[in-house]
């Protein structure tokens, strides 16, 4: 059987969102011959997402480690998976039908892809959809493109909170980067510096906007926090392309 990993960091104010986040993972079909596991790390003591999820599903399994902040916990969740992908999941968002069938597929097919993304559509909280901006077109996204983009617009080019990658890349890379905010769109920079990705084209997700998640804090897109986390990010994807042609053409190995 193999298996892909979901991982999922919670804290306090999104632990009432993790029905719906179970609710949409329970309802993938997958293709013949996988399951899913769902690694929940509880971002600090006490978080109580046990409360929230069913006790009698084997494939949920709910950890607590010391606070960090979000990146953190989904690194020390990539350490307890056995998956040979990785999946992110924000305990707040919902996944869309034949979502994770799409990326397990994409990714058996084409062994030159390394990770893959999906549109997304924004929830928001009357419970209306948009679709959220931004989106390049779909289907192959050569190495080095989201750097490219990254350097004039200093936003992700593609929605990071939709990734699925081989657990090979998502090692090499340390998991997350360790950072306030932002350490998705810093996975995301690096992974591009490593191989070739994907867009999918069906949206895969649904961002919940509401007042409590991250991208809400005042210092998210501005200010000396945000310079440093966006100078830190854009030399280590830079130090990783250099390493990665200094490296050829001794590449990393195509996944059989």
């Amino acid at each position: 059987m193999s298996l892909l990993s979901v991982v999922t960091a919670v804290y306090g104010p999104s632990t009432r969102y993790l029905p719906d986040a179970y609710a949409s993972l329970a309802a993938q079909d997958l293709p013949e011959g996988w399951d899913w596991e769902w690694l929940v790390q509880e971002d600090g003591d006490g978080v109580g997402a046990d409360a929230h999820l069913p006790t009698d599903d084997p494939r949920v399994r709910i950890a607590s480690a010391r606070h960090g902040g979000p990146h953190v916990a989904r690194t020390v969740a990539l350490g307890r998976s056995h998956g040979s992908l990785i999946k992110v999941l924000d305990a707040d968002d919902v996944l869309l039908p034949d979502t994770l069938a799409r990326d397990i597929t994409l990714l058996t097919d084409r062994p030159e892809i390394g990770w893959t993304t999906s549109l997304a559509l924004d929830l928001l909280p009357d419970g209306s959809t948009r679709r959220h901006p931004g989106d390049p077109v779909t289907g192959v996204i050569k190495r080095g493109a989201v750097l490219e983009d990254w350097r004039v617009s200093r936003r992700p080019m593609v929605h990071p909170a939709t990734l699925c990658a081989r657990r090979e890349l998502v090692a090499l890379l340390g998991g997350w980067m360790a950072l306030p905010a932002s350490g998705d769109t810093g996975l995301l920079l690096g992974l591009d510096a490593l191989q070739d990705g994907w867009l999918l084209e069906e949206p895969g997700m649904l961002y919940r906007v509401h007042q409590d998640q991250i991208t809400q804090h005042p210092n998210h897109s501005a200010g000396e926090e945000w310079e440093a986390r966006m100078q830190v990010m854009q030399e280590r994807a830079e130090a990783l392309h250099a390493w990665v042609a200094d490296s050829e053409p001794h590449r990393l190995p195509v996944p059989p």
